[in-house]
Parts: structure tokens; sequence; C-alpha cells
């Protein structure tokens, strides 16, 4: 690190260059992201729905791509539209050349009654594109137009309609949330610093950070599968983080100068104080976010991509781009300034206001302690009661086309054409009818289903097709499946079930399967990491249970609200189970950033202690030094992560609720009340270690 310092501050206008010429050259490339992201890679594909899907491909039996509702106009009826919609029909299929087109028009009496509604004015239209399509995410808008027959209402729901709406709705949301983010975090930064020069250093950095995670999460797409969603999350992250890097190391810079350090001197001992901090800091992140790389799902791979790809990138330009502007700016980085003793009042009044509140803490630590974690837990109780759910169209926006389809689809038709697929495989030969009929005749009687029917057939297996009541939520259509799946299977054959609902009911269970490696993941390299950075095994034990308990109250409140739908309605949400997806990366990032500000403020606090401060001595210099940084970077991450959580999606409002409760409750209650009272009650403990981890301290450790 002192080598790295060296070379960074005696080759600023160089390695500053080669940041923001390296950043803005891969930017160019990286915007081309949009068009590489994926919209699925929910479903586990080791499972047994995974499996079915395999099996039954190319047999026509996929869920359809676009469901297409026509309304007959007032005084004609569906079978007087027949003559306009079928040529439209015709035609589409001459053009595009899905795998399948079934119609209210073209289907057979068995299932015709399922293609109209109850009223009988509207019929439906299913469209399978099929993989050999060549629609990508960009043409596929191009299609819906030629769907559409003049003079009839028609709407468009569907998996793929569905998706498409998703990426949009992103794609605003991520423009809409960095013009507002930008300049209010420029202005709170200016409040906070007393300078324009001073705020203006993290703001570039975080919105070079945010470029850089686009380029990554580009390079990655040529190799896996990325998620449109982590496009949105690397930009959060990349965001805020960077810019509260940058006010860590400009804040620390400013302390030094202050002290009597040159510019190069002052730029030097940051990068060897907050700058190895940071380094600690990265690492713990990434660390937990690679603990998502564990899971089957493609998506919770994505998110955990982009997330380390925003982590990567803002530790890195904090490393490279900003002290080499520190040492370059010296003292000019209190420029432009409304006095030039803000900055240094505003450090004395926070000196002064968070030693008062860690003096009166440490002077009643066992009730302070008690009062916290027992008001912590009661926060946290409802999370007995939290159930995973999924992704689904009642996370669009009210008014959007898709949604108001979906909506239509539910009230207006007997079945929304969801349906569970039954494979009967034969062990030597295709099960005959008798076994055909026992299966159905049982399907048929699972509370739930609406119509079963025969599908198709193939080798040695058949298909039955299982199709949930219009009455049935998603939720229980998973309860359904389970039913199903409890149907014995005739001797010589083997019953497996498949289906959209499947494909929720197995990836929520392998993510209740693969979570405990995911915290053992995060955990293990946290403690090893923070034994290393402190050179104390009390002191990372206690960090860990800190964000235990952090993770617990914010789960607790984000079931309160978006499950149990108190307050839902004033966020705009419908309640619902916890999309569990989001859930692994609230987690992650809820642990992440607990530790992380455990880094900032216990970094202080050792360098204070080996300088030979006692315990108490080193809780108030760490709390003095670090109290408003870690608020303050509480505050801009919450105005960025609220910037985000306008979005018109009820997910990333559950993301950007997550994170804003996980943040108050961490960088306040927690870090700057709870951790000061057990420091203050643990006494002389919190710094033993045995004497092969100090030497191992001495050499790479914070303070050293």
């Amino acid at each position: 690190m002192t080598r790295w310092a060296s070379f960074v501050v005696s080759r600023a206008r160089w390695v500053l260059t080669a940041a923001i010429v390296i950043v803005l050259a891969g930017a160019t490339w990286g915007l081309g992201v949009f068009g590489s992201l994926s919209q699925g890679g929910y479903e586990d594909p080791g499972s047994e729905a995974v499996q079915v899907a395999r099996q039954i491909q190319g047999l026509g039996t996929a869920a359809p791509d676009i469901i297409v509702i026509y309304s007959a106009p007032d005084g004609r009826t569906l079978d007087d539209i027949g003559a306009d919609v079928t040529p439209v029909l015709d035609a589409f299929r001459a053009e595009v050349g899905p795998n399948d087109i079934t119609s209210y028009w073209t289907a057979g009496p068995v299932q015709k009654p399922f293609l109209e509604s109850k009223d009988g004015t509207k019929g439906l239209a299913t469209v399978t594109l099929g993989d050999a399509s060549g629609i990508t995410v960009a043409s596929f808008s191009e299609l819906l137009p030629k769907l559409e027959v003049a003079g009839i209402d028609t709407q468009f729901a569907g998996a793929s309609v569905a998706g498409v709406s998703f990426n949009t709705q992103l794609q605003e949301d991520l423009v809409r949330a960095e013009i507002i983010a930008i300049p209010i975090t420029l202005i709170l930064l200016v409040i906070i610093f007393g300078g324009v020069v001073a705020a203006a250093v993290p703001v570039i950095v975080g919105a070079l950070s945010v470029a850089g995670a686009l380029t990554v999460l580009r390079l990655f797409t040529t190799f896996t599968e990325i998620s449109s969603f982590a496009v949105n999350v690397a930009s959060l992250l990349g965001l805020g983080l960077a810019i509260d890097y940058g006010l860590f190391i400009v804040s620390r810079f400013r302390e030094e100068l202050r002290g009597g350090a040159t510019s190069h001197e002052a730029a030097r001992r940051t990068m060897l104080t907050a700058g190895r901090t940071i380094v600690f800091s990265g690492l713990l992140l990434i660390c937990a976010f690679a603990g998502m790389l564990v899971f089957p799902q493609a998506i919770i791979r994505s998110l955990g991509f982009g997330a380390m790809a925003a982590v990567g990138c803002a530790a890195l330009l904090s490393l490279t781009a900003v002290p080499a502007v520190l040492a370059m700016l010296g003292h000019r980085i209190n420029a432009i300034t409304w006095s030039r003793t803000a900055s240094d009042r505003g450090d004395a009044r926070a000196h002064k206001f968070w030693g008062g509140v860690v003096t009166k803490v440490m002077k009643r630590p066992i009730t302070v302690a008690t009062l916290i974690i027992v008001g912590l837990l009661v926060v946290a109780a409802p999370l007995v009661k939290a159930q995973l759910g999924e992704v689904s169209y009642t996370a669009l926006p009210a008014d959007d086309p898709a949604r108001i389809a979906f909506e239509t689809l539910s009230s207006d038709f007997s079945s929304t054409g969801d349906s569970a697929t039954i494979v009967l495989d034969g062990e030597s030969a295709r099960p005959d009818g008798p076994a055909i009929n026992a299966v159905t005749t049982a399907a048929r009687a699972v509370s739930g289903i609406a119509n079963v029917q025969f599908g198709t057939a193939s080798g040695d297996f058949v298909v039955i097709n299982a199709t949930f009541s219009s009455d049935v939520s998603q939720e229980a259509q998973q309860d359904v499946v389970q039913q199903l799946r409890a149907i014995p299977a005739p001797d010589g054959t083997d019953l497996t079930v498949g289906g959209a609902a499947a494909l929720v009911l197995d990836g929520n269970n392998a993510i209740v399967n693969w979570l405990p490696v995911m915290l053992t993941i995060m955990v293990v390299s946290t403690l090893i990491l923070l034994f290393l950075a402190f050179g104390s095994v009390v002191l990372p034990i206690k960090a860990v249970a800190m964000a235990g308990l952090s993770m617990a109250a914010t789960f607790g409140a984000l079931t309160f609200i978006f499950q149990e739908g108190h307050g839902a309605g004033l966020l705009g949400v419908t309640p619902a189970p916890l999309e569990a997806t989001f859930v692994v990366l609230i987690l992650a990032v809820v642990f992440g950033l607990s530790t992380d500000y455990e880094v900032f403020l216990m970094s202080r606090m050792v360098e204070a202690r080996t300088a030979g401060a006692t315990t108490e001595e080193a809780v108030l210099i760490g709390a003095q030094r670090t109290g408003r940084i870690v608020t303050a970077a509480a505050l801009i991450l919450i105005i960025v992560t609220g910037a985000f959580s306008m979005s018109g999606l009820s997910i990333m409002r559950f993301l950007g609720v997550g994170m804003i409760l996980a943040l108050i409750i961490d960088a306040t209650i927690i870090r700057m009340l709870l951790v000061p009272s057990l420091v203050k009650l643990m006494g002389e403990a919190n710094w033993w270690a045995p004497a092969w981890m100090r030497k191992v301290h001495a050499k790479v450790g914070i303070g050293h």
C-alpha cells in the first residue's frame, strides 16, 4: 500500500488521465449492455420443472410469449369479428414464423371455452415464438402492432410482453434516478464540505463508477446471462459507494492538510489510512456479494456480478483517480466556498455532537444496549411470517398496458391460461390408457384445477395439461403443484410436474437450500478480513452479530410493509409475498453495508488504540472522527437509493425501501449508539488476539 500510495501521488496527472480515458473509452462500448440483457434466469436449471420443460421442448406445449385479447365492438359478437382477426393472425404467422398460434376462432371444442371471456365479448389468441424466431428484446416491440386489428380493441399480455415492460421501465428509472440523485447529492456535499470543489470530487467519481460498472457488465454478458435488473443495481451501488468512498477520502485528506502536511504528503497519508480502510471495505462488500454466485438461478448470479462490478469500480477509482486529484489540488480542495472556515466549523460541531452522544452512551452502556437490542428484535418480529414469492405483473405500474391486460385476463376469463404440465413417462413403453386415465382423474380431484386434458405424446411419455382455476392466486398455484406431484405414479411410470408455477416453486426451494451456503461464505470471509484488519478476535464476531441484527430488523420491517400491507398503499405497491431474488440481494447489501460502516468506525478506534489510547478514549475518538462521515455517507446512499425507489416497479421500491431502512438502522442506531455501548462493556477484551494474529495485523492491518 505504501508503494502504491507513492506511485499515485508522484504520477498524479498520468494516473488521473489514464483512469478517465479508460473509463470513458469503455463506457462507449459499455452502453451497449442494454441490448444484451436477459428478462429471465429465475429458474433452477437442475429442478424438476426445468427437466419437464426440456423434455417437452418443441412439442408445442410451451407457455405463450404473447396473449392477445380481442374485444368485440358494440353490436358485434366474437364470431362476427373472426373474419377480421383470422387474416391478421395468418399474416403474422407467415411473416414472423412463430412456433404456434392458437386462437378462439381456430381452437377445438375442448380448448375453446377457455379462450372466451365469461361475458362472451372477448377472445384470446396465444402466440409462442420459439427460440428460432430470432426475436430480441429490441425487436419485440415491433411485433405487437402486427397483431392489432383495425376497429377492434386489442390488449397484450404474456411472459415476454411483461418482460419487455419491465426492461423499458428499468431504463426509464435509471435515467430519472441519476438525474435526480446527482444534483441533490452535490448540493448535500457542498453543505457537508462547505465548498464546491471538495463536493464535486466524489460526485464526478460516482458518475465515472457507474460508467465503469456498465462496461464491466457488458463484458460479463459475453460469457454469462445478465439480468436487466443488474444494471440498476450496479448503477445504484456504483454511484452511492463511490460518493461514500470519495467523502471518506476527501475528509481524511482535509484533516491531514489541517495538521500541517503538504499536498503530496497529505495524499500519501490519506491512502495509507483511509485508502487502506477502503481496500478492506471493498473486499468485504465483494465477499458479501460473491456469496450470491452459489445460487443456480442466473438472475441471482447476475445481480451478484452487477453489485461486485459496482463495488470494484467504486473502490478502484477511489484508490486511483481520487488521490491523484487531491495531490494535484492540494489546498485548492477548499476553493469556491462561502467561508474559509465553514469546513472547520462543521467538523468542530460534529466532533462536539458525536463526542457528547457517545460520552452519554458510555455512561449507561447496559441500558442503551438493552433498549436498542430489544427494540430491534421487536421490529424484526414480523420476519417469522415472511413468505417467498415471485416477480409478477403486479410489480408493474398500475397504468402499464401489460398489467392492465393481465388484470383483464384474471377478471374476465374462467382461466388465465396458467397451467401445470404433467409428464407421465413410461419406463419401457409409452403409458397405456388406464394409466393416463388414472392420473387425469386424480388431477381433476385436486382443488384449484379447472380443467385437465390430454396434451400430446412423444416417445415413451405423454403430456397432460392441468389448467388452474381463475380464483387461484399465483402463490396458491405452488400449493396445487405440490398436490399434483403427490399423485401416485401408476406402475411402470414416473410422474413429474412442470409449468410456470412449478418453476417458481422449485426456484424458491433452491434459494432456501442455498441460502445457508451464501451466509456461510459471507460470515467466514468477513471474519477473516476483519481479523486481518483489526488484529482482534472479538471485534469481527461483534461486527457479524451486529450485521445479523441489522438484517433481522430490516426484513421484519419489509415483511410488515410489503407482505402484510401496512403502509403499502402509501408506497403504491400491492401486498404480496417477498420476491425471493431481491430478498437474497438485500441480504447481501445489508450485510455488506453493515460491516462496511463497521470498518469505517472501527478503523479510527483501532488507530487510536494503536497510538496508545484507552478503550474509552478510542471509542470517543472513533465516534468524533467518523460520526459525521458515516452519517453523511448513509444520508447520501439514502438519497441515491430514494431516487431509484421512485421506480414504477414495486420490486425496485422493495429494494430501495429495504436499503433505506437498513441504512437508517445501521448507520445511526447500531453504529453510533449500540456499538460504542458494547465496546465500552467489553473493555480490554475488544483488543484480544493471539500473538500470531498480532504479527499478521502488524503487516497488513489498519492502523499500521
